[in-house]
């Protein structure tokens, strides 16, 4: 396949606001062994990705500096040793960054297959927050059918996600969000009670529930200490992100006498074994059930690959239900 030679694709000028997004000229990548070249069609949209923007988590070493850390598209070229995909594949895929752009290559075993019947936007839209919340909710916090789960932020990504693979794996789900029309949005998708935080403290109605087995947080901070109070006796809470901050003073005796577990985990500095290992997960226990529509990405909007600046003021501004994407190629 003839590929040309340059692409456009969005840098990150210097560190700040989401004005520092621009279009740009840049070189197709080529795949080093074990890698692939996609052809993006849709590139999703995530908090890392304004974290990255505003100088707050810098990529790896070896990973491209463009934002983007999972996209949809097709398979044009393979480097060495690879045999699982073949040039005209559609996949959706875990990226070590580069996402928005016209290409962008990944390792090929942190691709998976687009589910079948799934439009390429909703397919670009999996791999960030399924793999996080794999990860964190069911290997890291092992939640079980039956069990409690409280997931803070219930309708962004991460939370939609979150929500439905808990309730269609027999949990019962409880969430947090800042509006009524979140709180309905988490309660469709299979959350049993969605509390709205600027009205409900969540520590007291979690607490009359019995506890949370398990917490999902992204927020830190000062709720890191409220969720400790809000676990049932042997609970674990699982950290992925620190909205509010990373430091606060708690008192860790209750995680001696309750039999707390604290734990979490981010997902890009993971080694590229972990992550094709999460993927292998995936696409056994949950793929699925996207082929089978079962369970679906929550879509919010959908902006041009050039207007990437704008879809950064949308997520930030909280107003969102579900992923954000770029549309890229056709």
């Amino acid at each position: 396949m003839s590929l040309p030679d340059t692409m456009t694709a969005i840098e990150i000028t210097e560190f700040g606001g989401p004005e520092v997004l621009r279009p740009t000229t840049v070189p197709v990548p080529a795949p080093a062994a074990e890698q692939i070249l996609i052809k993006v069609a849709y590139a999703g949209v995530n908090r890392p990705d304004a974290l990255q923007r505003a100088g707050n988590y810098a990529p790896p070493a070896d990973a491209s500096p463009l934002p983007g850390l999972e996209c949809s598209g097709t398979v044009v070229a393979v480097g060495d040793g690879v045999s699982r995909w073949k040039i005209g594949d559609a996949v959706t895929a875990l990226l070590p960054g580069g996402g928005y752009a016209e290409y962008v290559v990944t390792y090929a075993d942190h691709a998976l297959p687009v589910p079948e019947g799934m439009p390429m936007d909703q397919a670009a839209a999996l791999c960030e927050t399924f793999f996080t919340v794999w990860s964190n909710v069911f290997v890291r916090g092992g939640l079980r059918a039956g069990e409690r789960l409280l997931v803070h932020g219930g309708s962004s990504g991460i939370g939609t996600t979150a929500i439905q693979l808990a309730a269609m794996r027999g949990a019962r789900v409880f969430t947090t969000a800042g509006s009524e029309e979140k709180c309905a949005a988490c309660r469709a998708l299979g959350a049993e009670q969605a509390w709205n935080y600027r009205d409900v403290d969540f520590v007291e109605t979690m607490r009359a529930e019995g506890g949370a087995d398990v917490i999902l947080d992204m927020v830190g901070g000062g709720y890191i200490p409220r969720n400790v109070k809000a676990l049932a006796d042997d609970g674990r809470l699982v950290q992925i992100a620190f909205l509010q901050g990373p430091k606060v003073e708690m008192n860790f005796v209750q995680m001696m006498t309750r039999r707390l577990t604290l734990t979490g985990s981010t997902l890009r500095p993971q080694s590229v074994a972990a992550k094709a290992g999460i993927a292998r997960d995936l696409q056994a226990e949950v793929w699925p059930h996207l082929a089978s529509g079962r369970i679906a990405p929550v879509m919010d909007s959908e902006f041009a690959l050039n207007d990437a600046a704008e879809a950064h003021t949308r997520m930030e501004g909280s107003t969102h239900i579900g992923k954000i994407v770029l549309k890229v190629g056709g």
